[in-house]
């Protein structure tokens, strides 16, 4: 017996409008009056604004000012570029790119609904019908479905940071959820063109990322069609792999008969996803537990519950699809020898999905508690933020703006009345959303989740215009860069260097540092990056042999290790 009984006034959706708002609440903040911040941030910015400024090679190639950075893909740093060449003589090269962010992100959101409102319309979905009538039409119930999926999605603690990234990660989530409605499409039809999209999303996720995570999708579902239907498995092995690899193709045909460089980023590529592979370990497991718990909180005891409550219909699509998607995204995760947050961002839309379905069975008083451990946890943490805004604009609470100044010596706060102006009225629409929650006592599906999403997003605005100053401070290199540049000799050619990606993105961007490219031989100049503990320098300095003069030393004042010295060469 389905598990579902629910009344027709349970299933009111939200208005377009108001959801398409709810995303740009969310997504806007943290994209204006931000510096690109270390270390995927500032990294993948360097990437897009060097193909915007060259020519086809970088475009073929991914770099940062010479640096090369094939081990992802090219396909969210083109979109990035493409971005910057249109919008970045009106918005600024940094804005401009992030352009490309808000349209990975709504991207993702309009496939997390539409995968859920397909499923959720679908006859194994439908609640039991009353007695006397009543009970939701199959569209309303996955309107409403689809909505709560979408509040889930928007409150998965991982996604917030990564949402906002100039990088391969905010492309590579919304993909995911893309690649689960292409195969919700073929499922439904089992047509040739259903097939077909669901192999372009996969293609299109190789291009973003590597090609892990789109093999381990393709293998869960070649193992669940093998079970259900002979036709659908064909389609897998004919039409989706094909297409996926030929999409994939496109790139590194392309990059082999231009070989930019003299070269190709084939091998590079192809090495940096072998070693997302591995022989599963006890620190994998360890690492994806203790980040996995917070990092797709609250989608994933909703997700949890879901499965246990469907379980006498565990082979109906709206479990089983969601649930073999994170299944193959779980095992390469646990595969994967190296612990980045990255490979849990895969898991975020099928738990999304898959959460939704554990909404309607839920008994009152579960979500009651989980309203208050909402309301009580995310108001705590806005009321820590703004004591913490007031202690370093005033210095009261003494103890909080200690803390602060002691993790950025030097920092200077500012106050911007606009930032203020909408982070007030963030936390009074909070105040608002509560009371509504509260005396009101809505009996729709997603009323769950909105305390959870609502206060996520209340947190994230409130960090984004109070906190955005201290942000830059000590995350940005914009300062060092500029450092750099008052002491570059006038008609330098090319630098060379060691430092980091992020660090190498910053200074060719803020500080105009001509860094050595593919071509460059022989620098005059040398610039170092070491630990004030190891100090390195004269270790690289004997290895790049000559005579070297020190022009500049110097460090962000945030960070008490990092050390940057330039060198001229004199013989």
């Amino acid at each position: 017996m389905k598990p579902v009984r629910l009344p027709a006034s349970a299933t009111n959706a939200l208005p377009r409008w108001m959801l398409l708002g709810l995303c740009m609440l969310y997504i806007l903040p943290g994209l204006i009056r931000r510096d690109p911040w270390k270390p995927d941030d500032a990294a993948g910015f360097g990437i897009m604004w060097t193909m915007a400024h060259g020519g086809l090679n970088d475009w073929l190639w991914p770099h940062i000012a010479g640096l090369p950075m094939a081990d992802k893909g090219p396909l969210a740093f083109w979109v990035g570029a493409v971005c910057i060449k249109l919008f970045g003589p009106l918005l600024g090269d940094v804005l401009a790119a992030r352009v490309a962010t808000i349209g990975f992100f709504l991207l993702g959101c309009l496939a997390v609904w539409y995968t859920t409102y397909l499923l959720g319309r679908r006859p194994e979905t439908q609640p039991l019908r009353l007695a006397f009538g009543g009970q939701p039409e199959p569209k309303d119930y996955g309107r409403t479905l689809a909505d709560g999926a979408l509040l889930i999605y928007l409150g998965c603690l991982g996604l917030m940071v990564h949402s906002h990234s100039t990088s391969a990660g905010a492309l590579m989530v919304s993909l995911v959820a893309a690649s689960m409605y292409g195969a919700v499409r073929l499922l439904e039809t089992q047509s040739a063109r259903a097939a077909a999209v669901f192999g372009l999303t996969l293609g299109l996720l190789i291009l973003s990322y590597g090609w892990v995570v789109p093999l381990a999708i393709w293998l869960g579902l070649l193992v669940l069609t093998a079970m259900q239907s002979r036709k659908l498995l064909l389609r897998l092995l004919l039409v989706t792999l094909p297409l996926a690899v030929a999409v994939a193709a496109t790139w590194l045909v392309a990059a082999r008969i231009e070989r930019p460089f003299d070269s190709t980023p084939y091998d590079t590529w192809m090495v940096a996803n072998y070693r997302q592979i591995g022989l599963p370990s006890w620190d994998a497991f360890k690492y994806f537990v203790r980040n996995a718990i917070w990092f797709a909180w609250p989608a994933w005891p909703y997700a949890g519950w879901a499965v246990y409550a469907w379980r006498r219909q565990s082979s109906a699509p709206h479990i089983v699809l969601p649930l073999t998607f994170a299944v193959a995204v779980i095992v390469a995760a646990l595969l994967n020898r190296y612990s980045e947050e990255s490979i849990l961002l895969p898991l975020i839309p099928p738990l999304a999905m898959l959460a939704a379905f554990g909404l309607p069975t839920m008994k009152r008083g579960a979500i009651n508690a989980v309203d208050w451990f909402s309301v009580m946890t995310l108001t705590v943490s806005a009321a820590f933020i703004w004591i913490g805004w007031i202690a370093k604009q005033t210095g009261w609470p003494a103890q909080l703006a200690h803390n602060a100044f002691k993790l950025a010596p030097g920092f200077r706060p500012e106050f911007n009345g606009i930032a203020f102006l909408i982070a007030v009225a963030a936390t009074i629409g909070w105040f608002v959303l509560v009371q509504w929650r509260i005396s009101r006592r809505p009996s729709v599906l997603w009323r769950a989740v909105v305390l959870s999403t609502g206060g996520v997003i209340l947190c994230w605005t409130l960090l984004m215009t109070l906190w955005i100053p201290w942000g830059n401070y000590i995350r940005s290199y914009a300062g060092v860069a500029r450092d750099i540049a008052d002491h570059l000799p006038g008609g330098s050619a090319c630098v060379d260097s060691n430092v980091g990606p992020a660090q190498r993105a910053s200074f060719a961007y803020f500080g105009n540092v001509p860094f050595a490219r593919f071509s460059d031989v022989d620098c005059k100049l040398l610039l170092l990056q070491d630990d004030n503990r190891d100090k390195q320098s004269a270790k690289l300095i004997t290895r790049a042999g000559g005579q070297w003069e020190l022009l500049w030393e110097g460090r962000r004042a945030s960070d008490r290790d990092e050390r940057y010295r330039l060198y001229q060469r004199i013989r």
